[in-house]
């Protein structure tokens, strides 16, 4: 009787071991797919694509590669027009809010959370060339 009973806790707990590691890899593949990858490109004073559209409380993941030169890209953290330049809606992964450099073909990743919904404009960073003001895009933060 001793011997069944023991031979009974140990299938109980190998079930609850491979039930709780299938759980945790469940929750590792949701995890992923709340990520919204965007493959993006950047070249002579253009972005593509622009403009980008996301919903509030989605982590974004920019795939940004420069395909003739070395460019840069900086979001604004406020949507446009707004009056509150403190209160960031987007919210950055890294501490490299400010200028991405993005080096001829080599991906460069920009990871956000999207906070607030409005648009967000973005430029080129990096002088590229005589059109260098024209490279802008946006970025459209819906609710």
């Amino acid at each position: 009787m001793r011997r069944l009973l023991q031979t009974a806790l140990l299938f109980l707990l190998g079930g609850l071991t491979v039930t709780a590691g299938f759980a945790r890899l469940l929750n590792t593949s949701r995890t992923d797919q709340e990520v919204q990858v965007i493959a993006m490109s950047a070249k002579k004073y253009e972005y593509s694509p622009s403009p980008i559209r996301v919903k509030r409380g989605t982590r974004v993941q920019l795939r940004i590669t420069a395909l003739d030169r070395t460019h840069g890209i900086k979001i604004n953290l406020s949507p446009d027009g707004s009056d509150q330049k403190n209160d960031s809606g987007l919210i950055f992964s890294s501490n490299n809010d400010d200028c991405f450099k993005l080096e001829k073909g080599i991906p460069t990743v920009v990871e956000f959370v999207t906070r607030t919904p409005g648009t967000y404009s973005f430029h080129c960073c990096n002088r590229c060339g005589i059109g260098h003001g024209g490279m802008k895009g946006q970025i459209v933060v819906e609710p």
